[in-house]
C-alpha cells in the first residue's frame, strides 16, 4: 500500500500574467479589475469556510482583503463577492 506525503510545493505552475489589451474603453478596465478582485475575495473567503452569502458580510470581505493585502473593496465589489459565493457553487 502506498503511503502519501504532504508536500508544501505547489502541484503546478502558476499561469504568466498576460498584458490587457490595448484600446479598450477605460470602463472595460475598471470591470475587468473589479471583476478579478471579486474572484480573489471570494476564493479566499471559500477557503476559510464563508459558504453562504449571508456569512459574507462588508466587513468580513474588508478584513479578507487587508488579510490578502489587497485595496479595500467598494460596496459594489462587496456585491460580486457575494454573487460569486451564492452562483459559484
Amino acid at each position: 500500500m502506498a503511503v502519501a506525503t504532504a508536500t508544501t510545493e505547489p502541484l503546478h505552475q502558476p499561469l504568466r500574467k498576460r498584458p490587457l489589451p490595448a484600446g479598450r474603453p477605460r470602463e472595460w478596465y475598471v470591470s475587468h479589475n473589479r471583476r478579478l478582485k471579486a474572484m480573489r475575495l471570494a476564493i479566499a473567503l471559500l477557503d476559510t469556510g464563508v459558504y453562504h452569502p449571508s456569512s459574507a458580510d462588508n466587513d468580513r470581505i474588508h478584513a479578507m482583503a487587508e488579510r490578502l493585502a489587497i485595496h479595500p473593496p467598494s460596496d459594489t465589489t462587496c456585491r460580486m463577492v457575494r454573487a460569486l459565493i451564492r452562483y459559484g457553487r
